[in-house]
């Protein structure tokens, strides 16, 4: 089999194949032979060292597939079965090695890939819409990266749960993209500082959540744009990490409240699993929500594709396929 690792950490240069035995199941454990694989900023965080790994360092987090072996104690999923699976890391290559119990079926009528570049980011969207912050109708948001894969996906679902959804951008290309996906109005911060716009387009009054994956570029401003005792929901750091904070600040402001959730929380059980899962294929398969796929890209090219996902010049999700 082969398989994208980094042996030490840095920049996308550090990505390389590697040819290596293809691996057996254990107990409770599953072989996937991988159909697509999802690129996204867990994987640059890992490559980089700002999340601290064993070397060599195993890349990507995401992955949907054909099951083509299975371990002892495994029940309820067998050779054949199309599954997806996130948060085991390994999934840049061609098979994988997964616990049986962080699988989901991908349902018939749905496409892989599709599964691939939906199943992180839109359990994530629905942990963070649903639970972290459970958004309800009459609720503002602001949604930052509002034309990413991630972001995209919190901007449908609020909108279908009643909210009013603003999205910041950088071009007026992801302005006309947002605007497509929901959003009732769009910040270019390129042009205008997204503070003052949400502040004029709230009437002084805030919103009741911020939805923040960009981290050290946004996060005080993030702050100010928040009505007392609103939420700032900081689930990424794409522009780097975010200094260490006086809780005080959330006082001066207005009672506020700040989470730094992640979905291996949100997805603890089982159940839990499938519940987020189920309820975001079905919503794909009904039309509910709309799943772009920007680019995609051989194992080789993995270099490249974290190239294009740090520049920002993309929108929706990129794709390794590590069978072609």
């Amino acid at each position: 089999m082969k398989r994208v690792v980094v042996h030490e950490p840095g920049g996308a240069e550090q990505l390389v194949v590697e040819d290596v035995p293809t691996p057996e199941p254990g107990p409770g454990e599953v072989r996937v032979d991988i159909a697509a694989s999802g690129v996204n900023f867990v994987d640059v965080y890992f490559r980089t060292g700002l999340y601290r790994a064993e070397r060599p360092i195993a890349i990507g987090s995401e992955a949907a597939g054909t099951v083509s072996a299975v371990g002892p104690g495994v029940s309820g999923i067998a050779v054949g079965d199309r599954v997806a699976y996130a948060m085991v890391r390994g999934s840049y290559a061609t098979h994988a090695i997964v616990p049986a119990a962080q699988l989901v079926k991908v349902p018939e009528p749905l496409a892989l890939d599709v599964a691939a570049a939906a199943l992180l980011q839109g359990m994530t969207a629905h942990f963070l819409v649903r639970s972290t912050f459970p958004v309800e109708p009459g609720h503002s948001c602001l949604v930052h990266a509002a034309a990413g894969g991630a972001g995209g996906l919190i901007v449908q679902m609020a909108r279908q749960r009643g909210a009013r959804v603003i999205g910041t951008v950088s071009t007026a290309a992801k302005a006309e993209e947002a605007r497509a996906l929901g959003c009732d109005e769009v910040i270019n911060y390129a042009e205008r500082d997204f503070d003052v716009e949400v502040q004029r387009l709230t009437g002084g009054r805030g919103v009741d959540v911020v939805y923040d994956s960009v981290g050290r570029a946004t996060f005080d401003r993030s702050l100010r744009v928040l009505r007392p005792r609103g939420m700032l929901v900081l689930f990424g750091q794409s522009s780097g990490p975010v200094p260490p904070i006086d809780p005080q600040v959330l006082n001066t402001h207005g009672s506020l409240f700040l989470t730094r959730p992640t979905l291996s929380h949100y997805v603890a059980t089982p159940e839990e699993l499938r519940w987020r899962a189920t309820e975001l294929f079905e919503s794909i398969l009904a039309g509910a929500l709309t799943i772009r796929i920007a680019k995609r890209y051989p194992l080789a090219d993995a270099a490249e594709a974290h190239r294009d996902l740090e520049s920002r010049r993309t929108t929706g999700k990129l794709l390794l396929v590590p069978q072609a």
